[in-house]
């Protein structure tokens, strides 16, 4: 079964591969940023493209624009609903938070749902890991020397730490969220820890637990004997001795290699989420009522109010 395409963990390895023998001046990079919550200018005095792009997803923001008013406040009614996750009749800044998010990551959980059909081998909605390993691995498992040189069982044995890790209630079932969590672990805080380890497993080539400058750039850059060092290689240097190792003692540790790869970033969502509720908030409460939110709803979604067309029966699921 594995056959058909390589499975998402496996392109991981793959993909280690291919920047083994990609070009000497190519860079890798491994830090993850949250990426910007709209392309669109952050300026409500002009218009609020960027609010809507933010609270709703780019994509799904362009879709509101060809509603009526009146549809759109009824489509932002029901969001209200799913927003307010403890169903207390207010939306919280941390509830708005979350929301901003999710919908931020819309790709992700499309592209989960696209693979889930294939492990979910009994159609019982939930993923074991029996039914994963069996997948991605079944081919292999009995291979004790495949073709490829691969090393499966190394590779199932992360692949069940980090299944284990994404699986929260401990019990070798992965429900829809805790599957996302499996394959895009650095989308999780919970999951921050096996981002780490697997990145400083994947540089430290000497087994010592800590990653040295020359690891750290032989991750990033293939030297050929031949070719001159590209300028960026010099500046990754001074920034591991100067930025990356803080306690200058030659090497990243685990916490140094968390400040790395997964730095404290400003916030764009709780950023956004204050902006929204201190400009709906009319009552200044420190919370949103579903009629405090429908009394600013053009902040929070875009609309038309003539030649929408066919767009009042588009999106069902609102």
């Amino acid at each position: 079964m594995l056959g058909m395409e390589i499975r998402p963990l496996l392109m991981c390895f793959a993909l280690c591969v291919v920047y083994a023998t990609s070009k000497p001046t190519e860079k890798k990079e491994r830090v993850h940023h949250d990426a910007p919550l709209s392309s669109r200018e952050h300026d409500d005095a002009q218009g609020f493209d960027y609010d809507h792009d933010a609270f709703l997803g780019q994509k799904e923001a362009k879709s509101f624009d060809e509603l009526s008013p009146e549809e759109s406040k009824r489509r932002l009614g029901v969001i209200v609903e799913k927003i307010d996750g403890d169903s207390d009749g207010f939306v919280t800044e941390v509830e708005l938070k979350a929301w901003i998010k999710k919908a931020q990551k819309k790709y992700i959980y499309e592209n989960v749902d696209r693979q889930w059909k294939d492990f979910d081998v009994n159609n019982d909605g939930m993923i074991s890991w029996e039914e994963y390993r069996n997948v991605t691995y079944g081919t292999y498992l009995d291979d004790s020397e495949p073709d490829d040189g691969y090393n499966y069982q190394h590779m199932m044995a992360r692949d069940e730490r980090r299944f284990k890790m994404a699986d929260q209630n401990g019990d070798q079932i992965a429900n829809k969220e805790e599957f996302t969590a499996f394959l895009h672990p650095e989308e999780y805080d919970h999951m921050k820890d096996i981002v780490v380890l697997e990145t400083m497993e994947d540089i430290d080539k000497n087994g010592d637990g800590f990653i040295d400058l020359n690891e750290y750039i032989g991750d990033m850059y293939n030297h050929e004997d031949e070719m001159e060092e590209p300028d960026w290689v010099a500046t990754e240097r001074e920034q591991f001795s100067e930025f990356r190792d803080k306690n200058k003692d030659g090497k990243m540790d685990r916490e140094e290699t968390m400040d790395w790869i997964l730095p404290s970033d400003y916030d764009h969502a709780e950023a956004e989420a204050k902006h929204l509720v201190y400009e709906s908030d009319s009552n200044k409460d420190g919370k949103l009522s579903k009629e405090e939110i429908l009394n600013k709803y053009d902040l929070f979604v875009g609309s038309q109010a003539t030649d929408f067309g066919e767009a009042l029966v588009r999106h069902d699921e609102f």
